[in-house]
C-alpha cells in the first residue's frame, strides 16, 4: 500500500499544478469586472475539493499506516512474552527479518515523503549503534534455511504457507502472497529454479485469494514463467507468459520469451519428428545433470549419494530395529577416573565399533548457563578448514556461531573439563579448547569428519585431504570427541551417522562420546556424523576435541584395526 500512496499524492500534486496553471492565465484584472468575481466562487469550490482529496488520501495513508503499525505492535507484544519460544519457529524468524528489510524499506519511503517523518529517520539512525538491523544477507540466508528445512524434513509448500510444520500450526500467522513471493525471488537468486516454482506457485494462488494483496500479478508470472522453462517445462512456461501479455501486451522482456518458447517447442517437437533442430540448454544439461520438473538441485552435489540418507536420519527415519540395540546396555560407569567409583556416571552404549556412548546427567543447569553467557559475546560465525588452502573459512554447509572456552575464565568450564577427564581416562591438556556452538535458522552441520585426512586414507571418494591440518597445534590429529547437549530441540537437530545408520537425539545435560581414530592413528571413516538442520526449537551445544600428543600411555598405539 505504501507504493499506491506514494502514486496517489503524486496525482494529487499534479491535479494542483494543472489548476494552478491554468488559473496564472484568467486571474488578471478579476476584481475589475463582478462577472469574473463571480467565478472566484467556483475557483474556491475547485480548490476546496482538490484540497479534501488530498486530506482524505493522507487520513487513508495514516490509516494504513497505523493498521500496519499495529499489526507489528500484536506480534511484538506476542514475541516479547518468550522470545525464544518465538523465534525457535522459523517461519516467525522468517517473516521477522523480512519485516525489517523489505517491509522496513518501504516504511522508510513513506516516512521520509515529508520533514517530519525526515526527523524521525535521522533520529532513528542515530541509534544504529544500539540496534541492529538484519540485511540482504539476512534475508536471503534466512530464505534458503527454509528451503533446507523445506527438503530435508520433506515440509508440503502450502502447509509451510499455512503457518503449519509437520501438520502442527506453529506460526503466528500464514503467509502472505507478498511472502511467498520473497521467498521465491530469493530461490531465484541463488539460481535455484526447483523452489521458486513451488513458491511462486503458492504466491499466486494465494494472490488469487486475497483482496489485497502487496505484490504485483506481473511480477508472479513473470518469475514463475521463466523458473518453470529453466525446470524444463516450456510449454507451461509459454501458457504463463501469454497470461502475463494478457495484464501487458506491450511488455518487451515477455514478448522476446514468448518468441523464445514458441521456438524451443516447435523445435522439440522436430526432434520428435525425426527432424534436425536443437533444444534449448540450461546450465545443469550442459553440466551432464538430468533435472526432472520436480527434483530439487540440492540433489546434485557432492553428497549425492550420501544425501538420501542423511536427510532420511534426520527425519527418524533409521533402517535399525529395536533388535539392534537389544544387545547394548545402560550401565553406571565407574571408572577410570577415581572420582567415578564414589560418583558413577550413567552411561548408555549406542553402537559398538565404532563405539559410541551417551552420558546423561553428565553436565548441570548452573553450568550449561554460565558457558552460554560467557560464549555469546565472544560468538563468531562458525568455520571449517579448506581442504586446498588449508585456511579456516565458513561455509553454507555448516550454519551456527561458536566461541572458545578456556579453564581460566571460570570454574564451571575447568569443572566440565576436569569430568571430561575423569569419564575418558585422556589427558586433555593438549585438546583444544571448549568450542560452544548455537545454531541458527535451520542451524545445520553437514556429514563431516572431525579428524583430519592425511594422505593414504584416501581411497574411499568422499575423503579428501586436508593440507597440514592442526599443524600449527604440535598435538596430532583428533583423536575423540567430547559433544555436550546444552538444550533440548523441538523438531530436529540430531546428531546422525550416516555410515553407521545411527541418529542422536539432543537432550539437554547428556553428552555423546567416541573415539575418531584407529589405535594405530589412522582414521575411522564410520565416524562420519552431521548435525541435522533445526527444524523447530533451539539447539546449544559445546565439544571437546581431544588430540593425540599425551594419549601415549593412555590409550597406546596399535599395528591393527581391531585392537582397543
Amino acid at each position: 500500500f505504501f507504493r499506491n500512496n506514494i502514486n496517489m499524492k503524486f496525482h494529487i500534486c499534479a491535479i494542483l499544478l494543472i489548476f494552478i496553471t491554468q488559473y496564472e492565465n484568467i486571474k488578471a484584472d478579476v476584481y475589475t469586472s463582478m462577472a469574473h468575481m463571480s467565478r472566484l466562487l467556483t475557483t474556491e469550490g475547485e480548490m476546496i475539493r482538490t484540497v479534501e482529496n488530498y486530506i482524505t488520501a493522507q487520513e487513508e495513508r495514516l490509516q494504513k499506516l497505523k493498521n500496519n503499525v499495529h499489526e507489528m505492535e500484536k506480534v511484538h507484544e506476542l514475541a516479547a512474552k518468550s522470545p525464544e519460544t518465538f523465534l525457535a519457529n522459523p517461519l516467525n524468524s522468517y517473516l521477522l527479518i523480512k519485516r525489517l528489510t523489505i517491509d522496513w524499506a518501504d516504511l522508510q519511503t513513506v516516512l521520509s515523503g515529508d520533514a517530519v517523518g525526515k526527523a524521525m529517520l535521522t533520529n532513528l539512525t542515530s541509534m544504529a549503534g544500539m540496534l541492529q538491523f538484519p540485511d540482504e544477507e539476512d534475508l536471503s540466508g534466512v530464505a534458503i534455511a527454509l528451503m533446507r528445512l523445506q527438503d530435508t524434513y520433506q515440509l508440503d509448500t502450502a502447509q509451510l504457507a499455512e503457518g503449519k510444520i509437520l501438520g502442527t500450526q506453529s506460526a503466528y500467522r500464514e503467509l502472505t502472497a507478498g511472502d511467498c513471493f520473497e521467498l521465491g525471488r530469493q530461490s531465484y537468486n541463488i539460481g535455484d529454479f526447483y523452489h521458486t516454482v513451488l513458491w511462486m506457485n503458492e504466491a499466486l494462488n494465494r494472490y488469487e485469494r486475497e483482496i489485497n494483496a502487496t505484490v504485483d500479478l506481473f511480477d508472479i508470472l513473470e518469475y514463475l514463467a521463466f523458473s518453470t522453462y529453466k525446470q524444463g517445462n516450456v510449454k507451461k512456461a509459454l501458457q504463463l507468459t501469454n497470461r502475463l501479455l494478457d495484464i501487458n501486451p506491450e511488455h518487451k522482456r515477455a514478448l522476446g520469451n514468448k518468441v523464445f518458447y514458441e521456438k524451443a517447442i516447435d523445435e522439440e517437437d522436430s526432434a520428435l519428428r525425426g527432424e534436425s533442430g536443437s533444444l534449448p540448454v540450461d546450465e545443469a544439461v550442459k553440466k551432464g545433470y538430468t533435472v526432472k520438473e520436480n527434483s530439487s538441485p540440492r540433489q546434485i552435489d557432492y553428497y549425492a549419494e550420501e544425501r538420501p540418507t542423511y536427510e532420511r536420519l534426520c527425519r527418524g527415519e533409521s533402517k535399525l530395529t529395536p533388535k539392534h540395540f537389544r544387545k547394548f546396555k545402560c550401565y553406571y560407569q565407574h571408572g577410570p577416573g577415581s572420582f567415578l567409583r564414589i560418583a558413577p556416571v550413567k552411561a548408555e552404549v549406542m553402537h559398538i565399533n565404532p563405539t559410541i556412548t551417551i552420558y546423561h546427567d553428565i553436565i548441570y543447569e548452573e553450568e550449561m548457563d554460565v558457558i552460554k553467557q560467557l560464549a555469546i559475546p565472544k560468538f563468531k560465525r562458525a568455520t571449517v578448514q579448506n581442504f586446498v588452502t588449508g585456511e579456516l573459512e565458513t561455509a553454507s554447509y555448516r550454519i551456527s556461531k561458536s566461541a572458545w572456552l578456556t579453564s581460566d575464565e571460570s570454574s564451571f568450564v575447568a569443572n566440565v573439563n576436569k569430568r571430561m577427564e575423569e569419564i575418558t581416562g585422556l589427558n586433555l591438556d593438549t585438546a583444544e579448547e571448549l568450542q560452544v556452538a548455537n545454531y541458527g535458522i535451520g542451524g545445520h552441520y553437514e556429514p563431516h569428519f572431525d579428524f583430519a585426512r592425511v594422505s593414504g586414507e584416501n581411497s574411499n571418494k568422499f575423503i579428501k585431504e586436508e593440507k597440514d591440518a592442526f599443524k600449527s597445534l604440535g598435538t596430532g590429529n583428533r583423536i575423540a570427541t567430547f559433544l555436550f547437549y546444552m538444550t533440548d530441540v523441538e523438531a530436529g537437530g540430531a546428531t546422525v551417522f550416516p555410515r553407521l545408520e545411527l541418529s542422536l537425539k539432543p537432550i539437554k545435560g547428556a553428552a555423546a562420546f567416541w573415539y575418531n581414530l584407529y589405535p594405530n592413528g589412522e582414521g575411522d571413516h564410520l565416524t562420519r556424523h552431521a548435525a541435522c538442520p533445526v527444524l523447530v526449537g533451539q539447539k546449544w551445544v559445546s565439544n571437546k576435541w581431544i588430540h593425540e600428543r599425551g594419549q601415549e600411555f593412555r590409550r597406546p598405539c596399535a599395528l591393527d584395526y581391531d585392537a582397543v
